[in-house]
């Protein structure tokens, strides 16, 4: 029997599956096959995470990707269930733009892209990938890219102004 923390843990969180791929390795009595499980993880209301998960089979990698989703959460602040500003970075060959969007627009992006906002919360954005959709480098520049992202008073701070002189 599970415990009530883990159940609690389980319940608070949201999981989306982004991909399952099969890998052959080649032996001398034919092919092993192995499966890898790519999952975003988060509770709707900032927090996020992915991990990927390996195994022979493809219930093991999903069960692996989970954990390794839930230890390795970041928190991104959102503005009206929206992104703060305009946003553009790269993992590998993967390009990615985002930008925030007016209420009732939705989630425009593509399927990894689209599997994050979800889960975090997001619920108006514009995003675009270029260059590789490779789901893996997808997500990973998605997330460098809204860790990157700044509030108004972060770059306040930082300049040593007040957010009224920052936001004009």
């Amino acid at each position: 029997m599970k415990s009530t923390e883990e159940q609690n843990a389980k319940d608070l969180y949201q999981e989306k599956l982004v991909s399952v791929r099969r890998t052959a390795k080649v032996v001398k009595g034919g092919r092993q096959f192995a499966f890898s499980a790519l999952i975003v993880s988060g509770d709707g209301a900032g927090k996020i995470g992915y991990g990927l998960g390996k195994a022979r089979e493809v219930p093991d990698a999903i069960t692996k990707a989970t954990e390794a989703a839930r230890r390795n959460m970041s928190y991104i602040e959102l503005k009206d269930k929206t992104l703060q500003h305009e946003v553009i970075a790269r993992h590998g060959s993967a390009k990615i733009m985002m930008m925030p969007a007016s209420t009732g627009t939705g989630i425009i992006a593509g399927n990894a892209m689209r599997a994050i906002f979800e889960v975090m919360g997001v619920e108006n954005v514009l995003a675009k990938c270029t260059g590789s959709t490779n789901p893996v480098n997808v997500v990973q520049a998605t997330l460098k890219g809204l860790k990157e992202m700044s509030t108004p008073e972060k770059v306040a701070k930082k300049r040593g102004k007040t957010v009224e002189e920052i936001m004009g």
